[in-house]
């Protein structure tokens, strides 16, 4: 008789930002898979409604899926958003702040300041706003996953995508400094790279024009489209894992989808731990064999 896989998010809670399609949903489908139950955000309740539809058919009896239609860059909404998760399940195993926008394209100096700000209040203070609620509920269980959905602006500039390439950064880093405040909680924070993904993002790329988004760009996005980009499912795997326990000890890194070998990471957890490597830092001329730049 075949052995039953075992669900390696059993009995765990997550509140899942963005969930209502492209990478929120999937992670959620992913999530829901492994056996955690959900609650779950966006903007638009009647997308949220048919994602919850969908849900429904990957659990089992002793789950639960729960939408919310939230704004997070609007704390009211969001501390509403909270109560009604902890008045379903009053511990929070797992958060993933996924929901996130490009803000608007163009030149820094002929930009709408109003949307650069909405940028900035959805990817970097709604994320930290929804960490900053439940942090004290897994350090109260000690224990916990936070989940930082990052992206290429987090790493490289992206001129004339400045708003969600700044943003994107400020997040990473934050995410590695709450790493370091709550790990004797046991309570893991880590950013993904998910790699470029063939969503209603790169539609916004592609209707926005090379005018807009810069020549090289817009280039880029056609070429991803053609091709497909990166799968949905492979940044999904990489938060399971984030989520699972498989994972425990793992804190503080910038993780790449594509390129990182992160499922044997935990038979290098102390070296891992004990180095810098899969963070944001700044380039020395030392590290480009240059002699002349460092004291």
């Amino acid at each position: 008789m075949n052995k039953k896989k075992e669900k390696i998010l059993k009995d765990k809670f997550a509140i899942i930002t963005g969930a209502s399609e492209g990478l929120g949903f999937e992670i959620a489908k992913q999530f829901a898979l492994e056996g955690a139950s959900l609650f779950i955000c966006s903007r638009s309740k009647r997308k949220l409604l048919a994602a919850e539809t969908r849900l429904i058919e990957f659990i089992d009896q002793s789950q639960s899926i729960t939408s919310m239609a939230v704004d997070i860059s609007k704390p009211e909404e969001c501390n509403k958003f909270y109560q009604s998760a902890t008045n379903t399940h009053p511990n929070i195993d797992i958060l993933v702040n996924n929901a996130g926008v490009y803000g608007p394209f163009g030149a820094i100096n002929h930009l709408n300041w109003d949307e650069w700000v909405e940028a900035f209040q959805i990817n970097l203070f709604g994320s930290v706003y929804m960490s900053n609620l439940v942090v004290p509920n897994m350090k109260t269980n000690k224990k916990g996953k936070i989940i930082q959905l990052s992206g290429g602006g987090a790493t490289n500039p992206l001129p004339f995508i400045s708003a969600y390439a700044s943003s994107k950064a400020a997040i990473v880093r934050y995410a590695e400094t709450l790493a370091g405040e709550l790990v004797d909680y046991n309570i893991d924070v880590n950013s993904i790279a998910p790699g470029p993904l063939n969503t209603r993002m790169l539609n916004m790329v592609l209707k926005a024009g090379p005018e807009n988004v810069g020549q090289d760009f817009y280039d880029k996005s056609i070429k991803q489209k053609e091709t497909g980009g990166v799968s949905l499912e492979l940044a999904a795997k990489l938060a399971v894992f984030l989520a699972s326990n498989r994972s425990d000890g793992i804190t503080g890194k910038l993780i790449s989808a594509v390129w990182d070998d992160w499922e044997v990471w935990p038979d290098h957890i102390t070296e891992l731990n004990a180095s810098d490597i899969y963070t944001l830092r700044r380039i020395a001329g030392r590290d480009r064999g240059k002699k002349w730049g460092d004291k």
